[in-house]
């Protein structure tokens, strides 16, 4: 057969050779050419803790977007105002009366259905930690990047600055803060986490900027005469978002367990507005009481919150490290 072949193609001219060949159909294989996210994806799939981590906290912000639409008492209503009860009743699937079932238990005194707190008190406490979150994450990356890329005498002033600030105990200037300087108001209590969150942040941009802008690329851009502003934004800032967007999912945990702190010691949002921290902090003169429920569903829920976040995380850590395996 392979001599029958070589004797039809050299009775061809070349003109006919290459019309051949061009007709001749391709086998090769095409491969798909990914990028620097779909990869992450591919890795973060991978993570199966970090998927139940991710689709927990996912479930937890529709909860507290779309949740307190559906339960059957307003946060701003009291069931039965006229009534003082000092005991309060544990969950139960079965409804007295008309009354719907108490899926979490209700409260002692007011009454308060505790799905309802547990509900409510979950937008609250998200918006605190992602906007406190996102406020730290913005002043820490310019500052360490502005330090990182300039460095020299810059560099030592600001890192100076954040050396010094991290030897203060940061918990109690917060509890400072929201006493004296906070009104009681959940945004006065985010800007405060944020304005004091960005301390760690700032050394970990500065350690990337300062690898990054020895990089051939960064002398390559230098050479064209590229601004600095444009090559921060535009070349080194990209490649630090990975680590960024790790720490900022994990901040987000901490201003959780930080916010129900301080609400709960009283230096937080103000009493009056659902936080899971002002729940726990209504329930402690009532578990001698027995109402257990009244302080174990906000904490469940701070806990799933945090356990979900870590989870994604950790998996978002291993996903954009770019010397992971595929």
């Amino acid at each position: 057969m392979a001599e029958r072949t070589v004797a039809v193609t050299a009775d061809l001219t070349p003109a006919e050779l290459e019309q051949l060949l061009l007709e001749r159909p391709d086998y090769e294989v095409q491969l798909e050419s990914l990028n620097q996210w779909q990869l992450a994806w591919r890795r973060f799939r991978r993570h199966r803790l970090a998927l139940a981590g991710a689709a927990l906290f996912l479930a937890l912000v529709a909860i507290a977007i779309i949740g307190p639409f559906f339960v059957h008492y307003d946060y701003y209503e009291i069931p039965h105002p006229d009534e003082l009860v000092y005991a309060g009743r544990p969950p139960s699937w079965i409804s007295g009366d008309w009354d719907p079932p108490l899926l979490m238990g209700e409260t002692a005194r007011l009454q308060r259905d505790i799905l309802g707190l547990v509900v409510n008190g979950a937008r609250l406490s998200l918006v605190i930690g992602v906007g406190a979150t996102i406020i730290s994450v913005v002043i820490g990356a310019v500052w360490g990047g502005v330090a990182g890329y300039f460095g020299g005498w810059l560099d030592s002033v600001m890192m100076r600055i954040v050396d010094s600030l991290l030897t203060l105990p940061i918990l109690f200037l917060i509890l400072v803060a929201g006493k004296f300087l906070g009104r009681g108001d959940w945004p006065s209590v985010m800007l405060i986490f944020g304005l004091f969150g960005w301390l760690g942040l700032s050394r970990l941009v500065r350690s990337l900027f300062l690898s990054l802008r020895e990089e051939d690329f960064v002398d390559a851009a230098r050479a064209v005469g590229v601004s600095d502003g444009r090559i921060i934004l535009r070349h080194i800032l990209p490649n630090t978002l990975s680590p960024i967007i790790v720490a900022a999912t994990l901040s987000v945990a901490g201003v959780i367990i930080g916010e129900a702190f301080v609400s709960f010691l009283g230096f937080g949002v103000d009493i009056t507005q659902p936080t899971w921290g002002n729940v726990l902090t209504s329930s402690l003169d009532f578990l001698q009481q027995g109402n257990w429920w009244w302080a174990f569903f906000p904490g469940f829920a701070i806990v799933l919150t945090v356990l979900g976040i870590n989870f994604m995380g950790d998996g978002l850590r291993d996903a954009l490290d770019p010397r992971a395996r595929i």
